[in-house]
């Protein structure tokens, strides 16, 4: 990915942004000849539900309207297709696509909605085939068959034959192979992506693209792997990289430091150890924390300190940035003028460990820096704050925004018709 090529004047590291942009060549909502069609919708409903089944951020199906809407005004008969949650290839009643269908009916009340109780089969192609213009069937969870994740070839078919054109307005899971993302996508000659995706791709790739400098980019959350493609691809695209969070760990274990029984990964280290030395060799600075809170148990600690890097003791637990760490986070981030923030900095469900991530968050609404927020975590931690109203951009997708940002051309995107 990474081109020995250095730009003089902006003193980057060239990289290869072909695949970024290459949605752009793809066929749009409004490319597609839509009158009157049987349209497949690929939609992401994947709403997080209390413990009675009450949808508690209907934001995806909130930001999809537009693309519902457009559709209805084409007089189409529109098939909406979600998954929600993961009911490993069978039934599951807590993952019904009920509560869903209610939330529909209240954002749009002047469209007939129908629940078909399945997503392939006969009944379901009757309910298809009788649909008016203008009126839509949400079919049932997708994932209750194992054939979805497996991108089955019979099954994609199936889902095909219910509608003329496939458009994907999911871009939360448009780094899937599955049936009903990409596996579909071979059946149907005419096939594009709605607002919400565009939207999505357009923010995410302008970030990387036409950044506004110095772009930091804040990482954090538990997982090392998930973050370290996208290191890769940013050293030498970004003026600074913020690492905290649990995988902020494993950088400081390659660094040499001890870190207790925190949470690591082994497996990683060379690979962290090499990047490290890439960006020090690079325009991109790594910062990582100078102390931390620390705590014995991170299910019921008894005892919460903050501690130097230094001072990490064997039977310490990190669970968030420390009060040095935070003042050096600020002002690198006052001097940035455009943030990607992906994961949080702390364990910042629990209230004693949210600091970190709260304060961070506080700063760049307060300094007004232009700020996209990535991945399901860092949106629930400005969604607890209240923040999610304030900030630049949020996405909705998580997994699908690093690929983005890896540069990865997404296979949901990647399968639709050129324009």
């Amino acid at each position: 990915m990474l081109v020995s090529e250095i730009n003089e004047n902006a003193g980057y590291i060239k990289h290869d942004l072909t695949n970024m942009l290459k949605f752009r060549d793809k066929k749009s909502i409004t490319d597609l000849d839509l009158r009157n069609k049987r349209v497949l919708l690929r939609v992401d409903f994947n709403v997080p539900m209390d413990e009675y089944g009450n949808i508690t951020d209907a934001r995806r199906i909130r930001y999809t309207l537009p693309t519902i809407h457009y559709l209805l005004n084409e007089n189409c008969r529109i098939m909406l297709i979600s998954h929600l949650g993961r009911p490993k290839g069978e039934v599951d009643e807590a993952m019904r696509i009920v509560n869903v269908y209610k939330r529909l009916q209240e954002y749009c009340p002047f469209s007939n909605i129908y629940l078909a109780d399945d997503c392939i089969g006969s009944d379901v192609e009757k309910m298809a085939m009788k649909l008016k213009p203008r009126e839509i069937l949400l079919l049932e969870n997708p994932r209750f068959h194992p054939e979805e994740k497996e991108n089955d070839e019979e099954f994609s078919k199936k889902l095909a034959e219910l509608a003329d054109v496939y458009v994907t307005d999911a871009f939360a899971t448009a780094h899937r192979k599955h049936a009903s993302t990409y596996g579909v996508c071979k059946h149907l000659e005419e096939k594009g992506y709605g607002f919400l995706l565009e939207k999505e791709m357009k923010f995410l790739s302008n970030c990387i693209t036409k950044p506004k400098r110095p772009l930091t980019v804040v990482l954090g959350g538990k997982k090392v792997e998930d973050k370290l493609d996208v290191i890769k691809y940013l050293i030498g695209v970004v003026d600074n990289i913020l690492i905290g969070g649990g995988m902020a760990f494993t950088f400081l274990l390659a660094k040499g430091y001890a870190i207790g029984k925190s949470i690591r990964d082994l497996s990683k280290l060379d690979d962290v150890r090499q990047y490290m030395k890439k960006a020090d060799e690079s325009c991109t600075n790594i910062y990582l924390p100078r102390d931390v809170i620390v705590c014995d148990e991170l299910d019921y600690p008894t005892k919460i300190e903050q501690v130097p890097i230094t001072e990490i003791r064997e039977n310490h637990v990190g669970v968030d940035i420390g009060e040095e760490t935070i003042t050096a986070f600020k002002n690198i981030l006052s001097e940035s003028k455009q943030v990607i923030w992906q994961g949080p900095l702390g364990v910042f469900e629990k209230e004693e460990f949210e600091r970190g991530t709260k304060e961070i968050a506080t700063h760049l609404i307060e300094n007004h820096i232009y700020t996209i927020i990535g991945g399901g975590d860092s949106a629930a931690s400005f969604e607890k704050f209240g923040f999610q109203d304030e900030v630049s951009f949020i996405s909705t997708g998580g997994g699908a925004s690093l690929e983005v940002m890896k540069g990865t051309f997404l296979p949901a995107i990647e399968c639709l018709s050129d324009k």
